[in-house]
This record gives C-alpha cells, structure tokens and sequence, in this order.
C-alpha cells in the first residue's frame, strides 16, 4: 500500500508479521536528483516483497535510490544489506552504524547478557543472538555515509536537516524540513505507543538523553510528524507532553514499587504496569520480559542519576532501594 502523503513523500507499508507493531512506515521521496528511502523493515520475505513492489509502482529501480536509515533497530534496518546496490550511497549515524556492525559480533551479545544479569534478568538467553540476528538484518559490512548533526539532504522539494535524537537508539536521527514544518521521526515519536527505551551498552543514561531529545524537538515548529510506525501525528508538542507523561508515571510508579524494600530491576519490572495482554509476568515471552527488564533498567539509571534511589552491588547483582 503506497499513499503520498505529501508532494514527492510516498509512505510505503511494510508488513511486519507476528510483530506487536504490525507495519513500518518507509518513506520514500521522490526527488528528480535525489530519490531518498527511509528505513526499510526486517530481513523477511514479506518485507522485502512489499518494498520492491511499492518501488516498482512508483516507477523506480533499486539502482535509483539512496538508503538512510533513522537507527540501528532491525525493523528499520533488515533489509539494507540486501537492498542497496554496489556502490550505494547509505546514510546513517556513525553511532547507530558501529551498533549494527557490534551486532552480529558474539562478544557484543555476551556483553549485553552480562550487562542483564546484573540487573537480575535470567542469563544465557542471548548468548546466540548473533547468529539469530542475521534473520532479522541481512548484513552489516557495507560502507555508510554518516550523518551528523545539521547534515542536510535536499530531494523531492524539500531540505531535510538531520536532528540528533538519542534515546530510542543511541544514535537516533530525525528529518526535520523547517519550511515546510514537517519531521521524519523514525521510533522517536510514535503516535499511540510509547518508544522502548532501555539499556545501551556504554550509555550512562538513555531515558535522560532521550526527554532532552523530546525538548529539542518542542522547541521546533512541527505541524506533521510522520513516524515509523502506525498513524501520522498532527499535534506533535501535544504527544511529546503526552510521553513526558508517561515516562513521569514510570518514574513515579518505580519509587512506590522500591517502598516494599530493595529489588534487582527483574522483579521490579514484574511489578510495573504494562500494556499487555497476558494476565501475570510469568504468561509474558522471554523476549518481552527482556524489553520490560531494559525499560525498567533504564528508568533506573535515570532515578539513580537524579540521587532518588541508591544501588547496592552485591557479588552477583545490582539491587535497588529508596535512601535511607
């Protein structure tokens, strides 16, 4: 399904099967010098088959475009590798980039159940992740131009300025056309859910960088967002409210779950409140228990950073706990 949603933007559908989001939004503009497409959905067939057919109807060849993705996250990157001829020009943040390349490193995921068996998740869960991730992204060695804060991207009309917005990823990227008042959000701002925010290697704290990131996109004048998934959001300063919102709640709820006394992050996200249709922690999947676990780790970084809870390091986890 292909909708222009503006002169030369093209929203192309990707079906995102056996998935809680269900589509990714791809953008596609159609420039007479520059057709840019943005984000690409996972490495499956149905993905792939939609992409090449939405590109095929609007008249274009792979061997047309130029590829950005807006982070690291495999619904947004999969395809890539696979998609983007020899000699492509690819376009993504040096810090996202690197991700993806650490990815289908076994070390990276070693490091990252370490990192989660320190905050009390059950250990030995990922330490395949990085042969499963090659059927989710289809490769990691090509070479990206990268994009930094203030690049700008001119095609179809418009003059896209590259906003660094990490948070969701560590290096997050948002398109942000200041005349025409229209921003590419990728997962940074989605309309009915809330991004996942939660444990990046080497990031002190992602919840903090991502409200600041949430400011820098207030202060901007936005009157259409287009995000990576679901519907597109009219009143952007009304939904980052809304996420300051929520993230404030998750603080807030965090605190009073510690006044039962101290807990590793596990059990403090089988306490929280979240939007699933499971009837208990134990009927949730272990992938869902894990985003759990890294949005509560996050939320706990931040509170830590903010000196309204303490850590106790015990030989063999983080425990955490109101001050006395």
């Amino acid at each position: 399904m292909i909708n222009e949603v503006l002169p030369n933007i093209f929203c192309l559908k990707i079906p995102l099967p056996h998935n809680p989001l269900g589509v990714l939004n791809s953008y596609l503009i159609n420039g007479r010098e520059r057709k840019l497409l943005i984000d690409t959905g996972f490495n499956w067939p149905e993905c792939r088959s939609a992409l090449l057919q939405g590109i095929a109807e609007l008249g274009l060849k792979l061997e047309d475009l130029e590829f950005l993705i807006t982070h690291v996250h495999a619904d947004h990157s999969g395809l890539l590798f696979d998609l983007a001829p020899s000699g492509s020009i690819v376009y993504a943040s040096k810090r996202d980039a690197d991700e993806l390349r650490a990815c289908f490193t076994k070390t990276y995921w070693q490091e990252v159940d370490r990192e989660f068996g320190l905050y009390g998740f059950p250990q030995n869960r990922l330490g395949s992740e990085a042969n499963q991730i090659k059927s989710y992204i289809s490769g990691h060695d090509l070479e990206f131009v990268y994009l930094q804060e203030g690049t700008v991207l001119e095609a179809g009309g418009y003059r896209f300025t590259c906003i660094m917005t990490p948070g969701h990823s560590p290096g997050h990227v948002c398109l942000y056309d200041r005349e025409q008042k229209v921003l590419i959000s990728g997962d940074h701002i989605l309309p009915d859910i809330s991004p996942n925010i939660t444990l990046w290697l080497n990031v002190e704290d992602p919840l903090g960088n991502y409200l600041q990131s949430l400011d820098r996109i207030d202060q901007m004048e936005v009157e259409l967002v287009l995000p990576g998934h679901r519907g597109f959001i009219r009143d952007c300063h009304g939904r980052i409210q809304e996420l300051r919102e929520h993230h404030r709640a998750r603080l807030d709820e965090i605190m009073e779950i510690l006044e039962a006394g101290a807990m590793d992050a596990y059990q403090i996200a089988s306490r929280m409140t979240w939007d699933m249709n499971y009837s208990s922690w134990d009927e949730f999947p272990p992938f869902q228990r894990w985003f759990a676990t890294g949005e509560a780790i996050a939320h706990l970084q931040h509170l830590l950073l903010q000196e309204k809870i303490i850590r106790i390091t015990t030989p063999e986890k983080y425990l955490f706990a109101l001050p006395a």
